[in-house]
């Protein structure tokens, strides 16, 4: 089954994939849920930080970025440490 099955020409879960692929192929797998978690939670940090910016400051680019940072770990900590037997 392809990652983006049913996602139809959505080009932000398109992104997260590539994210997906590049974060395993510089760090491979979680090892445990524990490292998964402390990795989604700050991308999370990372995407509340620029949120929390000042309206006339925010940068809508910065905060998509972060957002597919977001996606992309959360699908590598169901791929990496949730498959059911």
């Amino acid at each position: 089954m392809g990652y983006l099955q049913g996602f139809d020409d959505c080009e932000s879960a398109e992104e997260a994939v590539r994210e997906l692929r590049e974060a395993r192929g510089k760090f491979g797998p979680f090892k445990n849920e524990h490292e998964g978690y402390a990795v989604l939670l700050e991308e999370v940090d990372e995407l509340w930080d620029e949120i929390k910016k000042n309206q006339a400051k925010r940068n809508r680019g910065a905060i998509r970025r972060e957002a597919i940072q977001v996606a992309a770990m959360a699908l590598r900590f169901v791929e990496d440490l949730c498959r059911v037997a």
